[in-house]
């Protein structure tokens, strides 16, 4: 798949690494042209001059941005996210880390709001980027949520997040971002609170399969 992600740091950078490795094509956009290009010559990927040409031609696009500018970053690309699959992996954090921002919706949600023509989808955002690289705990892939109300879009996204090693868990529609964002919240919380060194991520125990 090509990918394009918007976003140079931990989550961009991470993820450009490990899609890269898994042989999708992926063209990383960020801030500068220079930031793009330092990760991208990390990571194997391609570097874009800017946030439309990263997305021209993108099977899947990635927000790898801070949660404070997603929707407003989508919104700026405006019709050239028409019909894609786009990926929120952000988490609406308040300044202090100490909150999200939202309430009674989540930022998913306010982005398809901004973006009607794409296709949203909250993921990758309840895996801290640490983990990108070594996505199995106990010998077992580590779970990876996924929220949307495109089935078509979840499909994609959840072969994406195969490849790169994580099992994905299908959480419903895109309601459901607002609990993602909030399992997410609760993991920044307990490694901040408690000094832990951002590798715990969680797991579905216990049998997964439907009944015969």
């Amino acid at each position: 798949m090509r990918i394009a992600i918007i976003g140079a740091g931990n989550v961009g950078g991470g993820l450009a690494g490990a899609a890269t490795a898994a042989g999708h094509d992926v063209v990383l956009s960020a801030s500068t042209p220079a930031s793009a290009q330092e990760t991208a010559a990390k990571t194997g990927a391609t570097a874009a001059g800017g946030n439309a040409e990263a997305v021209r031609g993108a099977d899947i696009v990635v927000l790898a941005v801070p949660g404070s500018i997603a929707a407003d970053v989508a919104a700026e690309l405006g019709d050239a996210l028409d019909g894609t699959v786009v990926i929120d992996a952000t988490n609406p954090l308040n300044a202090t880390y100490s909150d999200l921002t939202t309430s009674g919706e989540s930022a998913a949600e306010a982005l398809q709001a901004r973006v009607p023509g794409a296709r949203v989808v909250k993921a990758l955002n309840t895996v801290f980027a640490s983990r990108y690289g070594n996505t199995a705990e106990n010998g077992r892939p580590l779970d990876a949520l996924v929220a949307g109300d495109d089935e078509d879009a979840k499909a994609a996204v959840s072969a994406l997040i195969g490849s790169i090693g994580f099992n994905a868990v299908d959480a419903g529609s895109l309601r459901m971002a607002r609990t993602l964002e909030e399992i997410a919240f609760l993991n920044i919380s307990l490694n901040a609170r408690n000094g832990w060194t951002w590798q715990s991520a969680f797991q579905l125990v216990g049998p997964t399969s439907k009944a015969a």
